[in-house]
């Protein structure tokens, strides 16, 4: 199997990619890792991964294996060539990690060429139908709701009134 991340990252992301590369290793399955979402996958950014590549991410922010927007992909001819690539490593499905344009990939993948996907909901903005909350939108609310709290007290030490 192969995952990716695609589209803004979200804190708790490297601990889903733990989390998958760790059971699939446990399953006897091959992993490999996609840099920076379907753009990578289109250039053929991929590396295998082990135990030793997750070991130490769980507690980073963001995702180890990058993210970029690829409006591209939305072109059958790109999604074709992706499809290709994913093959010619011998890989057989693909864990997606990211928010609705990420899913809307996977499912053109899985529609057009037969490409088993799994979609994990990874965004801040928890918008992904079918989940009550998405990986990182609690840590990103509790910090909005943190930096708020913290400039009420500066604000109150001041006499001062803050607009957020």
């Amino acid at each position: 199997i192969a995952v990716l991340t695609s589209g803004g990252d979200a804190p708790g992301m490297n601990a889903a990619i733990r989390g998958v590369v760790r059971s699939a290793l446990a399953e006897g399955l091959e992993v490999f890792g996609i840099y920076d979402g379907y753009q990578g996958l289109y250039n053929n950014k991929i590396k295998p991964l082990n135990r030793y590549s997750v070991s130490d991410v769980i507690n980073r922010g963001g995702t180890f294996l990058g993210s970029a927007r690829f409006p591209e992909f939305k072109d059958p001819n790109v999604r074709a060539k992706c499809a290709e690539i994913l093959r010619s490593h011998g890989i057989d499905a693909l864990v997606v990690i990211g928010g609705d344009g990420s899913y809307m990939g996977a499912k053109l993948l899985t529609e057009e060429h037969g490409f088993p996907c799994v979609g994990l909901p990874g965004t801040i903005d928890n918008d992904v139908a079918g989940t009550d909350y998405t990986i990182g939108y609690q840590t990103a609310l509790q910090t909005a709701v943190d930096a708020i709290d913290r400039l009420r007290d500066t604000s109150s030490s001041h006499q001062r009134i803050s607009i957020v």
